[in-house]
């Protein structure tokens, strides 16, 4: 019994010990990524006090919104929560519960609706939030299973540049950590189209029941705390194989139909020539990010005076 005992407390002692190697001593390697901007958004988010407007989505609202523009239209301060579309919907809307004020505006703005409620990418997820507690609240418990899997790559990956010491670094491109400003946008300059972009993608995305429930369900927990949710268009890339502007009203009407927040925009009116994108189908160059907040601000401001899409 006293063997068991002593190898069970050794067993405990191991853990403790490899837990202490790999959260303390060998994470974080990923502190100059693009993806570690998280913890400037945060870190924004919870210290803005409201009323408030976030944004949230994918990189179509990193690459595509001005939002020194939005607060100076509306006079209240704006947090752009926008990041990567590789770690899904239901994590970037996550970041909706940090801090809710009354009178705050939730914007979401994502490139699909289709979702399985799922974590996409969950090696991304790991280099995102890695040992930084205050980012774990982006992980929902049912998504953790996939986390545990997907963690000995990550490790691996951070083994290999606690070895090297090359972790933490930045690249000289768009991509990383200090390419964004105050409020959460990317402002590296992005004078014109870098071209060889694959527009395949600009399709039709129907809503689907298991989105809406989400979406839905985040809706109500805002109004609960006194702020209010709003559906924002994405950016539409014309080129030869997009749909018609016709098909893309109703897709705005059917998400109308199917969500219990408005859908403030039209999406014909973020149809915008494929010149205006800069590396890809939903990044926008600077003229196109203007021309997008400009048409996001009538949105808003058309909400606000009662004015409805559908």
């Amino acid at each position: 019994m006293k063997k068991k005992i002593a190898f069970f407390i050794k067993l405990i002692v191991l853990a403790a010990l490899l837990f202490v190697f790999c959260f303390v001593v060998v994470m974080p390697q990923y502190e100059g990524n693009y993806q570690a901007s998280m913890l400037d958004k945060v870190e924004r988010l919870k210290s803005t006090e409201g009323p408030k407007i976030v944004l949230i989505g994918n990189s179509n609202l990193a690459f595509g919104i001005d939002s020194a523009m939005i607060e100076e239209s509306f006079g209240m301060p704006v947090v752009n929560m926008g990041l990567h579309g590789g770690v899904g919907n239901a994590f970037n809307e996550q970041a909706a519960k940090y801090n809710v004020d009354e009178g705050d505006i939730y914007i979401v703005s994502h490139t699909n609706y289709d979702d399985a409620d799922i974590i996409k990418n969950p090696m991304l997820a790991w280099i995102t939030i890695e040992n930084h507690k205050e980012l774990y609240p982006l992980i929902r418990a049912k998504d953790w299973p996939d986390m545990v899997m997907a963690y000995p790559t990550y490790l691996k990956k951070c083994l290999t540049f606690w070895r090297t010491e090359t972790g933490n670094g930045e690249t000289n491109d768009t991509y990383r950590r200090s390419a964004f400003n105050e409020y959460g946008d990317i402002y590296y300059p992005r004078p014109e189209t870098a071209g060889g972009i694959d527009f395949s993608a600009v399709t039709i995305n129907h809503i689907n029941e298991t989105t809406a429930q989400r979406l839905n369900e985040l809706n109500a927990y805002l109004a609960e705390r006194g702020a209010t949710m709003l559906v924002a268009a994405y950016p539409v890339a014309v080129y030869e194989k997009t749909p018609s502007a016709r098909q893309y009203y109703e897709m705005g009407r059917e998400m109308s139909e199917a969500l219990d927040c408005p859908v403030i925009s039209d999406f014909r009116d973020y149809m915008l020539d494929k010149a205006y994108f800069f590396d890809a189908h939903t990044h926008l160059t600077d003229e196109g990010t203007r021309l997008r907040t400009e048409q996001l601000i009538r949105d808003i401001q058309d909400y606000m005076d009662g004015k409805k899409k559908y």
